[in-house]
This record gives C-alpha cells, structure tokens and sequence, in this order.
C-alpha cells in the first residue's frame, strides 16, 4: 500500500516529468489564449479547477503514505518472503503454480522415504518367498536331471558304438552350481574318452573335429525329440571312418534330419547317399584366381557323383550309387 500510494503521489508532483508540472505550463497556455479570446475563460477556469485538484489528491495520498503504520518487523518479513518465492520460481518452475507441483511430487517421494524400512521389510519378505520358490523348483529339477543323467548317457554310449567308437566311455556328470543359473543349480558336464585306458574329459578338451562331430551326432540323436535346435552343421564327421560305420553314421544323420535342419561335409558315398538333398562343392582357376563352386546334384548327375566318389563311373560303381540312393 505504502508502494502504490506514494508511486502515485510521485507520478503526480515529484517526478522530473511530473503531471502537475507540466499541466502548470498548459494553466499558462490557457490564460494566454483567454487574453486574446475572452470566450476562453470557461475551459481556463476548468483547467485551474483541475489542477487544484490533482494537487490536493498527490498531497492526500503522501499523507496516507506517511501514515501508514507498518511494522519494521513484518516488512521485512514480507519483503523476505517475496524473496524467497522468487528465488523458488527461478529454480522450480516460471510460475507459482509450477513450484507448487514440485512441491507436491517431492513431499510424495518424501513419504516413500520416510516409509523405506516397511518398504525394505516388503521387498525382503517378496526375496525370500521368490527365494524359497526358486529352491523347491531348483531341487525338483536336479532329481529329474539325476533321473535321466544315467539314461542318457547310456543311450549315447550305444550311439557311439554304432558309430565306430566300440569302447568308448561317456558320462553326462551333475555338480552343484555355485550360483543359481537361468537353467538351475546344477552344473551339466559331457565326459568323453573315445579309447580303452583313456581318462574321461570334458567336450571342449577333444581335438579332434571327426571325433567331436561324431560324439555331437550321438547326443543329438539321443536328444532328438527334446532338442529345440533347428540347424544342425556336422564337418568332418567321417574322419577315420569307413565301411560299415559310414553307412551307420549315414543312417543316423537321416534319422536326425527328420526333426532336424542337417548339414554335413562329407567325402564317403554313404554319408552322401543318405541325404535327401547333395550339393558339390568344386574349385577352378579362372584368369589366374580361384573360385569355388557350389551346385546341386539331383538323378543321374547325383548317381554319377556318388559313383565318382565310390571311385569311378564305371558300370560297378554307377550301380552301387542307384543301389546307395534308392529310399530306405
């Protein structure tokens, strides 16, 4: 109030370019145009009244300024006050409606702090159900693996028989995992020792790529029903293998390839014949570079190809390949 009082009071009488001031300088204007024009007088006199009145109103109103009885005290707490929603606005938003929503959402996380040992005391007791959960099915799924560890490693030993290693061992071996894993508590290892006297070691430790090739065609034979992988990719899996082990690893990888996607590089007949589809891989020299070739085989091109690799095209071999490639 006092602000706008004596804002007025200044505008009016105080200021440089006070109102009262310049109507002074139009109050000489008018009575020196009343001189010449008698008729004059009237808006003269008006304008005297004004004036008069304008001055009585500027001295009212810095009387009332004056009167005013503030107390230091509160002044200077409102003063403080205004300060303080400033320097809010400056950092919580342009408007008060804007900091008083700041407000709100920061007393909301304030509640969720103050509430964190009921919160700390929900998620705790939320673990140990989830905990308790993950151990029953944890000790529920080591029993059906240590049920069926044993069978399958029976059944891939008979597959590995088959397939030319007559004395060799495998064991799928269960271990506590240290950790929970997203596939349980146990730690699943595939032992293998493809000779008499030989230790069982891990999969990863084979060198051979023949024999690996052939122990990963046992396995998933014996888990092609459970087995989700579409695409299976054998290479070199007749390696040292011959006769008739050829025609059995030829058999099984046809059985496998009912339920699964199979590829196989291959250089026995066998092994060939038994697929449903035969592409041949070639090499030539072409303007000093070498480019490989991959092309299907399909009728007599594919008899004269199994005939080829039987070792040669004579009328024997071409027999034995339509012999070979006649379904099973």
């Amino acid at each position: 109030m006092i602000e706008l009082a004596s804002a007025v009071s200044t505008k009016l009488s105080e200021a440089d370019d006070a109102i009262l001031a310049q109507l002074g300088e139009t109050r000489k204007l008018l009575r020196e145009l009343e001189k010449l024009d008698p008729a004059m007088a009237t808006p003269a006199n008006a304008h005297e009244s004004a004036v008069v009145e304008l001055s009585e109103i500027a001295r009212d109103l810095s009387r009332y300024a004056e009167n005013l009885d503030l107390d230091p005290e509160q002044l200077a707490a409102l003063e403080q006050r205004v300060s303080l929603f400033e320097s809010l606005k400056r950092t919580y938003g342009a408007t008060m409606a804007d900091v008083i929503a700041f407000g709100e959402r920061a007393a909301q996380r304030m509640r969720k702090i103050e509430g964190r040992d009921e919160e700390l005391q929900r998620l705790a007791s939320k673990i140990a159900t989830h905990t308790a959960e993950l151990r029953r099915t944890g000790d529920t799924l080591r029993k059906l693996r240590a049920k069926a560890a044993p069978k399958l490693s029976e059944t891939v030993r008979r597959n590995l028989r088959d397939l030319g290693f007559k004395q060799s061992q495998f064991e799928a071996r269960l271990s506590e995992a240290q950790i929970p894993r997203p596939s349980g508590f146990d730690a699943v290892e595939l032992l293998f020792s493809p000779n008499p006297g030989e230790p069982l070691k891990p999969m990863r430790a084979i060198a051979s790529s023949g024999e690996i090739s052939r122990l990963m065609l046992a396995i998933k034979s014996a888990l092609a029903a459970q087995d989700a992988v579409p695409l299976l990719v054998f290479d070199e899996i007749d390696a040292n293998v011959g006769g008739e082990i050829a025609h059995a690893v030829g058999a099984r990888m046809r059985e496998l390839a009912k339920q699964h996607q199979v590829l196989c590089i291959t250089h026995l007949p066998p092994v060939a014949a038994a697929a449903t589809s035969q592409f041949v891989v070639t090499k030539e020299v072409r303007s000093g570079r070498t480019f490989t070739q991959l092309r299907e085989v399909t009728g007599k091109a594919r008899r004269e190809e199994i005939a080829r690799m039987l070792g040669g095209k004579s009328e024997e071999a071409m027999k034995l390949a339509a012999t070979m490639l006649k379904p099973q």
